[in-house]
């Protein structure tokens, strides 16, 4: 396989199409080798529409969901962010190069491992990766510029917009299949929230998030 190509038919195939046309995200899919965070086993499967398995079942997200997250998080090089699913470690390694530092939360420890593990050989150095259940969020160093899940939920959770700080994001796909929507919530005021919703997609349920208290718009 011709890497670099594959690579290239991904963004201009793929994800340009998809509504993804900001310069410095297109670039950085560039940057951020997708392949080195795809398990072995499925490296065929590093460019391809697809989520890609993970261990524990989970998964990552196709790479034009990706993409695009990243593009409507607008993230910018002062802010802090949560990310709610490490997964491989490639979301946060593409936030890092746009934000001040990302905190990554993972249930799986295995997963926690191989993000950790991924993140360090990609040289990634304001990424931090945690062990610990994403449905909680970090309180105790909340405020966040912008807070990502990277798998999906059947409603945004309270608490995790509870989280934000005023101006901040939270992006999210949400729902129950067939149809879930990815949705930018932004902290308008202390108990006052804007949602958009930007796509529809499917994506696997993130774990822990069941029980969680819901936010209606």
């Amino acid at each position: 396989m011709n890497i670099e190509q594959a690579r290239f038919n991904m963004i201009e195939q793929q994800i340009r199409p998809w509504n993804v046309l900001d310069p410095a995200v297109l670039s950085l899919l560039t940057v951020v080798k997708r392949e080195d965070f795809v398990p072995a086993a499925y490296r065929a499967l590093a460019f391809v529409d697809t989520e890609v398995p993970l261990p524990a079942g989970q998964c990552m997200l196709a790479p034009r969901v990706e993409a695009r997250m990243l593009q409507e998080l607008n993230v910018h090089k002062h802010e802090r962010v949560l990310e709610i699913g490490a997964g491989s470690g490639y979301m946060a390694a593409l936030l890092a190069h746009r934000a001040q530092h990302v905190t990554t939360l993972e249930i799986v420890p295995e997963l926690a491992r191989l993000a950790a593990d991924n993140l360090k050989r990609a040289a990634i150095v304001n990424a931090t990766v945690r062990e610990a259940d994403g449905s909680r969020g970090v309180p105790a160093e909340a405020p966040f510029d912008a807070i990502v899940l990277s798998g999906s939920v059947a409603e945004v959770p309270a608490g995790l917009l509870g989280q934000l700080k005023l101006g901040g994001r939270l992006i999210a796909i949400a729902g129950q299949q067939p149809v879930m929507r990815c949705t930018l919530v932004t902290r308008s005021g202390e108990h006052a929230f804007t949602s958009v919703e930007l796509f529809d997609t499917v994506a696997a349920r993130l774990r822990g998030f069941d029980e969680q208290p819901r936010f209606h718009f």
